[in-house]
């Protein structure tokens, strides 16, 4: 059977939360989802019959905080006759103002939007129930694209089941041969040496790297499971064993300098994320100050610049009156239950009221000023990536020029093509990888673009919806990879990819200062579209 080997439905076995969301999902998307979640991260199922009760009633995130406060420990399974006296006791929320919306294109890929263009986002395009059939997909789909990227290096790589001549004595001498795999599995042997089986849809192989090369050894050393892999080696006597002597990743290709941004475009984009508003660590006068000057104007100086091909040009200075677009990579919100004990840390306790507030702040933003936002981890959509917009309850309460994506998402401003993801998948590459911090978030975001994946782990900390394609793989180079989520702000080129964490609005909280994260806050990331000339400028 194709990509079964027991590490992989392991890992499915891990990933069994993502089942029950997806199917409840086909029934109401962004609602059902949001409720599932809340409760699976205290612990508890929820029986259908009481999940169809809180939908009905539209239940807010304070109405389930009272429900998962009322539980006894022994509860397993939530069901109606523990909802039915908080909906008794329910209060009629406070009425929000709506905007009209504009009409959505149901298969809208490249979607004009006046000079914004939408090229790919899950949102209205998710089919995932939660099959087993669906994971094999999934994988295929993923093993197929990743795969042919790394065939058009132009290396004659194998089907891993051509190997077996070996084993059956049909070719003599230890000649070299390349093949393309999927991690199934990494250990370290007695002896040190790094362990790497890999599978395709032929068969699996194990290969090792020896500790004495250490080049290719330190390569081993950040190979994750379920990415998908080149290695170049030698075989054993028995043909059982491939002694790796080079690893390759699809990676990006190298551009050149007139490749980047597009010269015939005046104007610039601000890329900010993590605004967190309705936590009482959000820092409301910083926040209100760039709101100022997207509206009073003025000139700002940079903390610091990086040009398009990636040499430090020195500090620059930013003219409001040039912004064009300003993107929002995820976490508009602090949400609620996020964390354990969030609650005590929340100016805001009512998620809808967090959205009703952060839409009176943007709102206020210039109309020439073209807003997109996407989702993060704490936004209240589903927490399986990637993410559909915001459901429409919460899009009304902003203007309706105001553009909403999916995490992750492609769109172009002005044929600068931008791939905005919030970066929970930060957390797994930083964990697993050596070398990888927090204080940096530019040296995780390299290791996506190098594996043409934004969350190469499957069942890790990032919940994956198994859907018949990976919309996580990066199939065009972008010009500009966005992302958000670590708190720590960082800039610089790849392989002609100009790379931004736009890090947060928020100050340390409670628990970042128990596991020792300092957020870099209140700075924004101005890049010049023609030149992508990048500038981070202070709020603080």
């Amino acid at each position: 059977m194709v990509f079964s080997s027991r590490a992989f439905i392991w890992r499915i076995l891990i990933a069994c939360k993502v089942i029950i969301v997806c199917a409840i999902l086909m029934e109401n998307t962004d609602h059902a989802s949001f409720i599932v979640g809340q409760f699976a991260e205290a612990g508890y199922q929820i029986d259908p019959d009481a999940l169809n009760l809180l939908v009905e009633q539209d239940t807010s995130p304070s109405l389930i905080s009272q429900i998962l406060d009322s539980l006894d420990e022994s509860t397993l399974v939530v069901g109606p006759d523990q909802i039915d006296p908080a909906l008794n006791t329910r209060t009629t929320p406070q009425p929000v103002t709506e905007y009209p919306q504009v009409p959505r294109d149901p298969d809208y890929e490249d979607e004009w939007t006046g000079e914004l263009d939408v090229i790919s986002d899950i949102t209205d395009q998710s089919t995932c129930v939660g099959e087993y059939g669906e994971f094999v997909d999934f994988f295929r789909n993923r093993f197929s694209r990743l795969g042919d990227m790394l065939r058009n290096r132009g290396v004659g790589f194998r089907p891993i089941e051509s190997l077996n001549r070996r084993k059956l004595g049909l070719v003599e001498g230890r000649e070299e041969v390349s093949v393309i795999g999927m991690v199934s599995d990494l250990r370290t042997s007695k002896n040190g040496h790094r362990m790497i089986e890999i599978e395709d849809t032929t068969a699996s192989l194990r290969t090792m790297v020896l500790k004495n090369k250490h080049d290719i050894f330190e390569q081993g050393q950040k190979v994750m499971l379920d990415e998908v892999i080149g290695v170049t080696g030698n075989l054993s006597d028995d043909g059982n064993l491939l002694f790796i002597n080079s690893i390759m990743w699809p990676d990006m290709p190298i551009r050149t300098s007139s490749e980047l941004g597009e010269q015939s475009v005046s104007g610039k984009a601000v890329m900010i994320s993590d605004v967190h508003v309705g936590s009482d660590t959000f820092l409301e006068d910083q926040w209100l100050g760039f709101i100022d000057w997207l509206n009073h104007g003025g000139s700002m100086t940079g903390s610091g610049s990086l040009a398009g091909n990636g040499s430090m040009a020195g500090n620059g200075s930013v003219d409001v009156k040039d912004i064009r677009y300003l993107v929002v990579a995820g976490d508009l919100v602090d949400g609620i239950g996020i964390y354990p004990n969030q609650e005590e840390e929340l100016a805001i306790t009512d998620v809808y009221e967090q959205y009703k507030v952060a839409a009176g702040y943007f709102n206020q933003i210039p109309k020439h000023i073209k807003v997109i936002i996407s989702p993060g981890n704490h936004d209240a959509v589903r927490q399986a990536e990637p993410q559909p917009t915001f459901p429409e309850k919460i899009r009304k309460m902003f203007r309706p020029d105001v553009v909403f994506v999916g995490s992750p998402a492609v769109i172009s401003m002005d044929g600068v093509r931008t791939l905005v993801y919030h970066g929970r998948s930060i957390d797994d590459i930083v964990a697993n990888l050596p070398g990888m911090k927090y204080e940096d978030p530019t040296q995780p975001m390299i290791e996506m673009l190098k594996r043409r994946h934004l969350s190469p782990m499957y069942g890790s900390r990032v919940s994956i919806a198994p859907e018949r394609e990976d919309h996580l793989v990066i199939d065009k180079p972008p010009h500009i990879l966005h992302c958000g989520h670590v708190h720590t702000v960082g800039c610089t080129t790849y392989r002609g990819v100009t790379v931004i964490n736009s890090g947060t609005w928020q100050s340390q909280t409670e628990f970042q200062r128990r596991m020792n994260l300092k957020p870099d806050p209140a700075k924004a990331a101005i890049v010049d579209l023609a030149t992508l000339n990048t500038n981070i400028i202070s709020f603080q």
